[in-house]
């Protein structure tokens, strides 16, 4: 770290210890950045590989001649811990929900829709072909009646039959059905696609800008340590220590031990826990919003195997239609008064038939697609990632100050500095 941390190497030795350290360093950073780009970001290998290079190479030239940026490049680490390291890895939980649960919601719904389709094709197919045994009905009942007016030998009517022309049409009620589940087909497939690519872009964005964000907040960290004595300056270092036993003042820090922290104790002040309290709190609103989607993804399966297994179980409704025909021809009285004949009626042959048909409701020619079951794995992925978001809350204090030690042993002349600022307030306000 020694060697990391100086402007210039002072010999050969220490140049090539850098300079092995900063190819350790950029050849693990560029994996995971191809890592990142080709199975999280899903670019194309050849682009993920020529970017990884590329960057891996600039990265190496960068460390290497350049003091300032090892500093910043090293404060990055850490600030991966505070509120930047949690919108990239939020961004990670949303990408792995949105890629993995949103198309199951979309597929357990199409599943649903389909099941509703078959039912109503079945059904509407199965009613359409009742009108065929009314048709058969009539026609046989036709017949009778013909039978009956052929045998007294009187009136014949054309044609005793009925007609019905609803089964003509048969074939454009199912042609119009099947176009329109085509049609909620598209219309799915359109909207599960719209879905991924909006959340390739978004996530995508949202990793840029964060790693660009994580890029100026460590730079801007150091400018201001740079610049600024007051910025970040109230924790008891080693360097404050000894200079204040060097001015025989040491009774100046426990007196300001209320105000002053040590970099490397476990305390946390009032306005560092209130902080963390805060952030805890939106990040649990964010952990709700993704178990809603989670819980989504179950009840979508759940209605989706339901409907499936209540579709398959749906009953034969019996359908039966009776015809009971009789008739008989009675000759007027004053007819018979008139001939002097008796009272006769003359029966004609009856009709009784029964005719028996089945509305069904499924079909085993109905293309339904299975129900996707929730993937157990992406809980699991999710709640290890949440449980680093709640450790980054608590964490980030401890980040921001391994951010201040790291810029104190990249610039030491300039951390003495500090040092003798930070002891004259404390001398001032220890003489009022």
């Amino acid at each position: 770290w020694v060697v990391y941390s100086k402007p210039v190497p002072a010999n050969s030795r220490e140049l090539w210890i850098l300079f092995l350290q900063c190819s350790c360093v950029t050849a693990v950073v560029g994996g995971l950045f191809y890592n990142w780009m080709f199975a999280s970001l899903e670019y194309s290998w050849h682009f993920s590989i020529a970017m990884a290079t590329s960057f891996s190479l600039l990265l190496l030239l960068t460390l290497f001649l350049v003091h300032p940026a090892r500093c910043v490049f090293s404060m990055i680490m850490p600030t991966l811990g505070t509120k930047q390291g949690r919108k990239l890895l939020l961004s990670t939980c949303m990408m792995i929900v949105m890629v993995n649960i949103t198309p199951n919601i979309i597929s357990n719904i199409k599943t649903i829709l389909q099941v509703i389709q078959c039912i109503c094709q079945n059904s509407s197919e199965s009613l359409l072909n009742s009108t065929a045994l009314l048709d058969r009905a009539s026609w046989e009942f036709g017949d009778a009646i013909q039978e009956t007016v052929h045998s007294i030998n009187i009136h014949k009517p054309m044609n005793g039959h009925f007609q019905f022309s609803l089964l003509k049409n048969s074939s454009s009620i199912y042609q119009q059905m099947h176009l329109a589940g085509e049609k909620i087909g598209r219309d799915f497939l359109a909207v599960e696609e719209l879905v991924k690519d909006s959340v390739r872009v978004g996530n995508k964005l949202v990793a840029g800008f964060s790693m660009l964000y994580l890029c100026f907040e460590s730079t801007w960290y150091l400018k201001n340590y740079l610049t600024n004595l007051c910025f970040d300056n109230f924790y008891i270092t080693k360097k404050l220590e000894r200079l204040a036993v060097d001015r025989k003042a040491s009774h100046l820090l426990p007196g300001s031990s209320k105000n002053l922290i040590r970099p490397t104790s476990l305390k946390l002040s009032r306005e560092e826990a209130m902080l963390c309290l805060v952030q805890a709190v939106l990040l649990t609103v964010a952990l709700l919003l993704l178990l809603l989607v989670v819980a989504m993804d179950h009840f979508a399966f759940s209605v989706a195997d339901t409907a499936l297994r209540k579709a398959a179980q749906f009953s034969m409704v019996p359908v039966a239609l009776s015809i009971k025909y009789s008739a008989k021809v009675e000759v007027l009285p004053f007819i018979l008064t008139l001939f002097q004949l008796p009272h006769k009626e003359l029966p004609l042959k009856d009709f009784e038939k029964s005719y028996h048909h089945y509305l069904t409701f499924s079909s085993a020619q109905c293309r339904i697609s299975s129900p996707v079951p929730p993937n157990p794995s992406v809980l699991l992925v999710v709640g290890l990632l949440f449980c680093i978001l709640y450790a980054t809350v608590f964490l980030q204090t401890y980040a921001h100050r391994l951010c201040r030690r790291i810029a104190g042993s990249f610039f030491e002349s300039w951390e003495e500095k500090r040092a003798f600022y930070l002891y004259k307030k404390l001398s001032r306000k220890h003489k009022e």
